[in-house]
């Protein structure tokens, strides 16, 4: 089974830019989407039912943000909307799908970026997240965590770990969470075969940062502990360009 993660900044922009060939060319069995940035019925549906996948979304109320979204070529047993918080769930952060072998997450944390507001709401999530998911983990231990986690969390992981040291996504406390994440039962799937430096998921759009490499890697595809043995392959396709973001992969030997 090969699962996509990817942080599409707009899935109708997406869309016009060539994701539905990439889709196509690469024929994943489950795709993980965040920042949606649109209702379902704005959504041109028939261009990813045409590549034989189910379709399922969580939008956030607010026209035009957030959003999550699953596409899968088995119909999952069950779909989950949201994690029991009225704020992060209004705000269209997590959805998941549950298969006979585990479930599959995608999920779009916060970002802190807009100012001291936003950055208490991003950790208030990272605290709630985490119980959330180690509770879960007791009911459903092959757990897939696919999404935008908005943080990097080694200094390999960003191209200027000093000149942003105090800046959101890089902060000690936010990178703290990180090691606690992967030291409670889940594995950073992509750094646990690809230790090499340089392997971003996000560029800004100022400054020629994604032609200069002077990214982010802020996207994971976290996996249970459980799933180790299963893990076959995981990459960055930062050949796809139709986001701020690019795509991960994971290939697990579970499933279809």
């Amino acid at each position: 089974m090969r699962i996509a993660s990817y942080n599409v900044n707009g899935i109708r922009a997406a869309s016009n830019k060539g994701l539905i060939d990439y889709l196509k060319e690469e024929n994943f069995d489950v795709v993980c989407f965040q920042e949606l940035k649109a209702m379902p019925e704005q959504i041109d549906e028939g261009a990813f039912s045409e590549l034989g996948y189910h379709l399922y979304w969580y939008s956030a109320e607010k026209k035009g943000y957030s959003g999550v979204g699953i596409i899968s070529k088995e119909e999952p047993d069950a779909v989950h909307c949201g994690v029991g918080h009225e704020l992060f769930d209004a705000e269209g952060r997590v959805i998941r799908c549950d298969y006979e072998w585990g479930s599959v997450i995608s999920a779009y944390f916060p970002s802190g970026t807009t100012g001291d507001i936003r950055q208490s709401v991003k950790m208030e999530f990272l605290e709630y997240f985490f119980d959330y998911i180690q509770e879960l983990k007791q009911e459903i231990p092959h757990l897939v965590v696919c999404g935008d986690y908005n943080i990097c969390h080694q200094a390999i992981d960003i191209h200027n770990p000093k000149g942003n040291e105090k800046t959101s996504g890089f902060l000690p406390e936010e990178r703290e969470w990180m090691t606690q994440w992967f030291d409670n039962g889940f594995i950073d799937s992509f750094r646990k075969l690809n230790p090499q430096p340089d392997q971003y998921t996000w560029w800004s759009y100022r400054a020629n940062a994604r032609v200069n490499n002077k990214g982010w890697r802020i996207d994971y595809i976290s996996i249970g502990e459980s799933l180790e043995e299963n893990l076959k392959a995981s990459g960055i396709h930062n050949h796809a360009v139709h986001s701020d973001h690019c795509p991960s992969w994971v290939q697990l030997s579970v499933g279809l």
